[in-house]
């Protein structure tokens, strides 16, 4: 390799932006940064930069943001990139820019593919109650996340751990795992492994649906959802009518009683313990709440401001 390869970057949230600063860290050259159009957020619907587009515009790299890259990728071609590098980028890259560079392009995806292709990977290893996810570094193809592997590296799942913990472990373990493949993969030394089509699953975006409460729930079925969304988008429940965010829990797995209502609240003020019973009769304890209208609040907080107890979460 008689010369350092053109590389241009494509991603969009803390993932991306983590991948492309440890490429920037190892000196490889990146010619030009794709990310999602910046968009307003907060109530004051303030233009805020993607966390890739904060990386690339501290080391002066150009930034291109397409609205649809399938409409309009030219200038990703004007930029002449030996590869094509994506982590977490949010559209469907068009062919013309998948085959065009000498190394093809290729994406960091966060789950041991073929399992859970698709938007969500991080989420629905923790909502299955998996023990295990990982990294799975392979060529893009115009098929969702179906191109042969070329390195792939296993993360363990604890008990507790959310989705945000997850993600966290998978970003830093995806960059270097990235970093250590790019030497051989530039090298022509690692020989890509088609995936098994039998056993796909997908990992499609979080519905609305998906984030309430169902009681009836086994209670690991519920910590699971309640693990799995958090910090985002949030599992809740509702609680007079009013919708009540459930950030963090823990699964109860000595305590069972059969024939308590499903959703039937317990709370003890003096040990600051809030459980709830699942529809198998066991209990999970709630540790981080949200009440409609309030912030987040450890659930000892919660508790020292009731006014009325109360017994059950609307079913």
């Amino acid at each position: 390799m008689s010369k350092q390869p053109r590389i241009v970057f494509m991603g969009t949230p803390e993932i991306g932006a983590s991948v492309l600063q440890q490429l920037i860290d190892h000196n490889y050259h990146i010619v030009g940064v794709v990310s999602q159009p910046d968009r307003p957020v907060g109530r004051k619907k303030e233009l805020l930069a993607t966390p890739v587009k904060k990386v690339a515009e501290k080391y002066e790299i150009p930034v291109f943001q397409p609205e649809k890259i399938r409409h309009n990728y030219q200038p990703v071609l004007d930029w002449n990139p030996d590869v094509i590098i994506t982590t977490a980028y949010g559209q469907i890259v068009p062919d013309a820019l998948l085959y065009a560079p000498k190394y093809k392009a290729i994406n960091v995806h966060t789950s041991l593919l073929p399992k859970y292709r698709g938007g969500a990977p991080i989420h629905h290893a923790i909502l299955n109650g998996d023990q295990t996810s990982g990294v799975t570094i392979m060529y893009m193809v115009d098929k969702l996340d179906a191109g042969d592997m070329l390195a792939q590296s296993v993360v363990a799942i604890q008990p507790e751990m959310t989705m945000g913990e997850l993600h966290d472990e998978l970003m830093h373990e995806g960059a270097r795992l990235l970093l250590e493949m790019l030497p051989k993969f530039f090298n022509d030394e690692i020989t890509a492994i088609p995936q098994d089509e039998s056993q796909v699953t997908l990992a499609p975006n979080i519905s609305r649906e998906m984030e309430l409460i169902d009681w009836e729930q086994p209670a690991n079925v519920v910590h699971n959802q309640i693990r799995g969304l958090s910090p985002w988008p949030v599992a809740h429940t509702k609680l007079g009518g009013q919708n009540f965010k459930i950030w963090q829990a823990t699964f109860k797995t000595t305590q069972e009683s059969a024939g308590v209502v499903a959703g039937t609240i317990t709370i003890d003020k003096k040990t600051k313990q809030f459980s709830v019973y699942c529809g198998d009769g066991k209990m999970i304890d709630l540790q981080v709440v949200q009440p409609a209208g309030k912030q987040k609040q450890e659930v000892n907080v919660y508790l020292n401001g009731l006014k009325e107890v109360p017994t059950q979460f609307d079913n």
